[in-house]
């Protein structure tokens, strides 16, 4: 039964990211996933239930695809994972690409869906202070405002490259620049606090 969930928010993740969560039919994702629309409302219960399951299934999908570890690599010191958990988020894979055109078109339907955005805002909420975490390992002094405030700041900038990228308006090496270059601002910032 959990495999056929993971292929339903899978099948709909690809909908949103390729038709916008306006765009997302629940035939259309029945059929994607190759499964009955009843099945979609067994497990979902309503279009609600999908976007919401949804957006927490691309956040772990996120969370899994940028705190990869090659088995047997040696750990990360807390300046290598934070670029890392940053810069990961910039790759030209087909799951990168689909995860965070899927984030952005729910971020986007989130001015318009008031059901959603409670749960937006509780993901963006959760992210935000994994990286103030990650943050605080590299400069233990920061004080929790400002790395929750260095975190905010990383997170929104990570964002808004991200849809640049993705709309073809900045190369994908030019993002990842500019993510580097922001987060050693940031830690240069948290280390004269």
């Amino acid at each position: 039964m959990a495999d056929r969930r993971t292929s339903i928010m899978e099948a709909a993740a690809r909908v949103i990211a390729r038709r916008g969560v306006r765009g997302l039919r629940v035939e259309e994702l029945a059929a994607e996933a190759g499964v009955s629309t009843a099945l979609i409302y067994y497990h979902f219960k309503d279009r609600t239930g999908i976007l919401r399951a949804t957006l927490e299934f691309i956040s772990d999908r996120a969370e899994r695809y940028t705190t990869q570890r090659e088995p047997g690599a040696p750990p990360l010191d807390a300046r290598a994972e934070l670029e890392q958990t940053l810069l990961l988020e910039f790759q030209d894979s087909p799951e990168v690409r689909e995860n965070s055109t899927a984030w952005g078109e729910l971020r986007a339907s989130a001015v318009f869906e008031p059901d959603l955005r409670e749960d937006l805002a509780r993901s963006t909420l959760i992210w935000v202070q994994e990286v103030a975490e990650l943050l605080g390992r590299v400069r233990p002094m920061g004080g929790a405002a400002a790395l929750a405030g260095s975190a905010e700041r990383l997170t929104a900038l990570l964002e808004g490259l991200s849809v640049r990228w993705l709309s073809g308006s900045l190369p994908l090496s030019h993002a990842r620049e500019l993510m580097a270059g922001a987060i050693e601002g940031e830690l240069e910032m948290l280390g004269r606090r």
